[in-house]
């Protein structure tokens, strides 16, 4: 069974920085296309970053791109997201969610992904 544990979040003024780390236990690391989302309240959730397995492809989403810089160290099972510049727009709950069928793909979309965590609460107050 595939267990996802974030961590790391917090709260921050604006122009601060965080950094998430995500770690995924119960099956091999290889392989696994791994991604960042977020949802603000009263909002759906919404794709931030994404990372392919072996860490040559990245994407951002466009409200984060220049600021976030999602790495992972498949050694370390662990997948992180430094988020730098923060803005009290960027307050949500962040999840990490990882899949095999993805491989060296990058996928936007939430349905994409079979692994989630619980998330892990970043606040930027202004």
């Amino acid at each position: 069974q595939v267990h996802v544990a974030e961590s790391g979040g917090g709260s921050v003024q604006a122009g601060g920085f965080l950094k998430l780390s995500c770690v995924l236990s119960g099956r091999t690391f290889s392989n696994l296309a791994m991604a960042w989302f977020r949802q603000a309240p009263g909002h759906a959730r919404e794709f931030v970053a994404g990372i392919s397995w072996s860490g040559g492809m990245t994407f951002y989403g466009d409200s984060v791109k220049g600021r976030f810089t999602i790495d992972r160290d498949n050694a370390k099972r662990t997948v992180t997201l430094q988020m730098n510049s923060l803005k009290p727009e960027d307050t949500a709950v962040y999840y990490c969610a990882g899949d095999y069928r993805l491989n060296q793909r990058i996928s936007q979309a939430q349905h994409d992904y079979d692994y989630w965590g619980q998330g892990t609460q970043v606040t930027v107050s202004s």
